[in-house]
């Protein structure tokens, strides 16, 4: 009853996230240039793009293990 509670709050946090940042961000470094004690390198943003849809399922299963929950009290 209680880990139903805790995973539903868990989705719905999830969810919300998911559905504001709609991506995860991150950079890589990498050399370009080494010649001696010349070097050189470059950053490089990468974006891994989420679904809403992604979002919306995981705020929509998270209220229905909230509702499934709290109606086992």
């Amino acid at each position: 009853m209680r880990s139903t509670v805790l995973a539903g709050i868990v989705l719905v946090v999830l969810g919300v996230l998911a559905l504001a940042y709609q991506g995860l961000t991150y950079t890589t470094h990498k050399k370009v240039l080494d010649i001696g004690p010349v070097q050189a390198s470059k950053r490089e943003t990468h974006t891994v793009p989420l679904p809403p849809i992604i979002g919306g399922v995981a705020l929509v299963g998270g209220v229905a293990l909230l509702v499934a929950g709290s109606r086992d009290t």
